[in-house]
């Protein structure tokens, strides 16, 4: 049995041929469509980026414990399990991320890893002097512009050599049993620095400042309609990018016959805002399904169903089930995510609906038609509080202040009996409170345009809620911060 899976950092659904998008250059996301099942719902969970992954190796949602933070000592990881029962685990990545104090446990999980440098604002090319940052709109950050020198075209940009590390994997290791590949790149987010072939697919007149990095929040009046639809270009650019990188993934599946024994799931974390919804990026404004609804495809050869479709409601946290069953392994009692085996095959039923949010935003319920946001019900956005043993932030460690509120408090169900501490905690850039609760209709408002009030629905959607919250075994200061009955 093998496994391979292509993760993604922001891939927007709306920008692949295979949902719909008739101007974006994805041939192989087309090819692939034609070879896999294409989901229609599979909601995020935990965002976003490594909250998202510590999903991925637990199948447990985590954003109502904690923020963005490691593998903790008591979470049940998928690759360690299966390297703990003879399955070989490589990672091969471009998501620095996973080098910062608030990732830092993630990568050892697996047999092996692999690290391609220079993404983003990762610390690593050094330059005492400034580099020169052109005008602007949106973000410039000096690290960036320092490891762009080092990455401007298709054979040294960063993507690339993440592929290549994949496919050497696969050159070496093909002909061999019992091994699980993940290829990881944290294109396309921002910026969206793309090789130069692929930015002339995309060829407009553009006359304003640099702007491949939008601000994470609302469209700002100095970027114009104009410099809008040039950074959903370089946004396409880049895109399109990731396609010849996963057509590089599909032609090693041709090379080799790995279409009769490898499992192969291609997906993102969550999506990405461009320019929908008057804004960029995610996590400050509500989960529309720009974010929360993201691209999956999976090809399983013991059903060999292809080019269909399944409107299974899914979650990020079904992949390492779907994993788990597929190598034979047993899944942890305290694994929440279900194996896809089923829904691939003949279309079944997944689950009634999926929870999905971020550390003090809005908590969210959907059943596939409608979807739930249930904001705090004051703008101090309280009681909340993070639960953790390993006490880490994105790029540093809990401030002083923060640990001086710190208390040890009895286990949750999933912590195996530990202890866990318990620090206030700050809500992680969402402004839940000014948009208020909403409800929308996704049948008959696609793009989520206009929040209706419907008692009997939104009663309904609060149960589902409340029920999905205490299978989380969510804390009870969440039911009170969202003004919701504690179970």
């Amino acid at each position: 049995m093998r496994a391979i899976v292509v993760l993604f950092d922001s891939l927007s659904r709306k920008y692949l041929q295979p949902y719909g998008n008739d101007w974006v250059q994805t041939p192989n996301f087309t090819r692939l469509a034609q070879r896999s099942v294409t989901f229609d719902k599979c909601y995020v969970g935990s965002m976003p980026c490594i909250p998202a992954r510590r999903e991925i190796h637990t199948g447990r949602c985590n954003f109502l414990h904690r923020s963005w933070g490691p593998v903790e000592p008591f979470d049940d990881s998928m690759p360690e399990i299966l390297k703990n029962n003879g399955i070989y685990t490589h990672l091969a990545t471009d998501h620095y991320h996973y080098w910062q104090d608030g990732g830092a446990t993630y990568h050892q999980r697996y047999s092996s890893f692999d690290f391609v440098r220079g993404q983003e604002g990762d610390a690593w090319k050094a330059e005492v002097k400034d580099p020169e940052i052109p005008e602007h709109l949106g973000t410039g950050l000096r690290q960036d512009w320092i490891n762009r020198k080092y990455t401007d075209t298709k054979e040294t940009a960063i993507q690339t050599g993440t592929f290549d590390r994949g496919m050497e994997f696969l050159d070496r290791n093909h002909g061999e049993n019992n091994w699980m590949l993940q290829i990881e790149c944290f294109d396309p987010h921002p910026p969206f620095f793309a090789s130069e072939e692929y930015r002339k697919l995309y060829n407009h007149e553009y006359g304003g400042p640099h702007f491949d990095w939008p601000n994470y929040g609302p469209i700002k009046e100095t970027e114009s309609s104009e410099a809008v639809a040039h950074l959903q270009k370089e946004y396409a650019a880049i895109v399109s990018q990731c396609d010849a990188s996963l057509g590089r993934v599909l032609d090693a599946m041709d090379k080799y016959d790995l279409w009769e024994n490898t499992l192969l799931i291609v997906t993102t974390d969550h999506g990405f805002l461009l320019g929908e919804h008057n804004g960029w990026a995610f996590v400050w404004p509500p989960f529309y399904d720009e974010i929360a609804v993201k691209p999956f495809f999976v090809w399983d050869p013991r059903s060999g169903r292809a080019g269909e479709r399944c409107d299974s409601v899914v979650q990020t946290l079904d992949i390492p089930a779907t994993l788990l069953e597929y190598f034979a392994q047993p899944l942890p009692p305290d694994m929440q995510g279900k194996s896809l085996k089923d829904a691939v095959a003949n279309n079944a039923e997944v689950r009634e609906a999926a929870l999905f949010g971020v550390f003090g935003g809005h908590v969210n319920v959907s059943d596939g038609r409608y979807v739930y946001m249930r904001a705090p019900i004051s703008e101090a956005n309280g009681p909340l509080y993070e639960y953790t043993l390993i006490p880490t932030h994105m790029t540093k460690m809990f401030s002083l202040e923060e640990l001086r509120t710190m208390e040890l408090v009895p286990p949750f169900p999933f912590t195996k009996e530990c202890p866990v501490n318990r620090m206030k905690g700050k809500p992680f850039m969402n402004k839940a409170f000014e948009f208020g609760t909403l409800l929308f209709d996704l049948q008959n408002d696609p793009q989520q345009q206009n929040p209706i009030r419907d008692e009997k629905v939104e009663n309904r959607m609060i149960e589902l809620l409340i029920q999905l919250m205490k299978e989380n075994d969510a804390p009870q200061e969440q039911y009170e911060r969202l003004g919701l009955p504690i179970p």
